[in-house]
């Protein structure tokens, strides 16, 4: 009996040292990627709307941010779930607030249902999506005029530039590996070896 005290006693103190591991390249990776992301929309927003315009930046992103830079390998932050949810939602978030433009409660609640089941049956489940479709509701006049440019810019031209940045930090080093699929993953090395020839 103590014996088995004993040997769970040290499993869970080696599970607890190994959940608490720091590794301070990742997490190096991780902040230049959002950084980069997230400040190349933001620059892209000042040269083209006034501070209080920002509207390529939206909350999603941020939500976005944490996925495909600190947990790159979640099937919900692979490329096909970035940019299909994001753009759905988007999709979704627009037209049931063109439909109900007065009724914000059931216009919000609406078009995060619908984006929710609709990026399920399209297997491009991405959690920040449903900020996005909320956004499309709930965000600023200036939001709603843009209509469905919104999906154009800011969601999809925002999502593209976040996934390019992801691709280029999350490949940095050989123990970084995004999108987490083996068919691009060996694509991208062997671009990798001749590209260093």
């Amino acid at each position: 009996m103590i014996k088995k005290i004993h040997r769970q006693v040290r499993k869970a103190r080696y599970i607890v040292y190994k959940e608490t591991l720091i590794d301070f390249r990742e997490h190096l990776w991780t902040f230049l990627g959002s950084f980069f992301g997230i400040g190349l929309i933001g620059l892209m927003s000042s040269q083209f709307f006034t501070a209080s315009d920002n509207l390529f930046l939206i909350g999603s992103f941020g939500a976005s941010s944490v996925l495909i830079y600190g947990v790159i390998n979640s099937p919900l932050a692979q490329p096909r779930n970035l940019i299909g949810g994001h753009v759905i939602c988007a999709l979704v978030g627009v037209t049931i607030y063109k439909l109900i433009p007065g009724q914000l409660w059931l216009s919000s609640a609406l078009s995060v249902s619908v984006s929710i089941v609709l990026m399920q049956i399209t297997k491009t489940l991405h959690p920040p999506g449903g900020a996005t479709a909320l956004i499309a509701n709930i965000g600023s006049p200036k939001i709603h005029a843009l209509g469905y440019l919104y999906v154009l810019s800011p969601v999809f031209s925002g999502a593209v530039i976040l996934l390019a940045v992801a691709i280029f930090f999350n490949n940095r080093t050989s123990h970084r590996h995004y999108p987490n699929n083996k068919k691009w993953y060996k694509v991208w090395r062997r671009y990798r070896r001749f590209s260093h020839r």
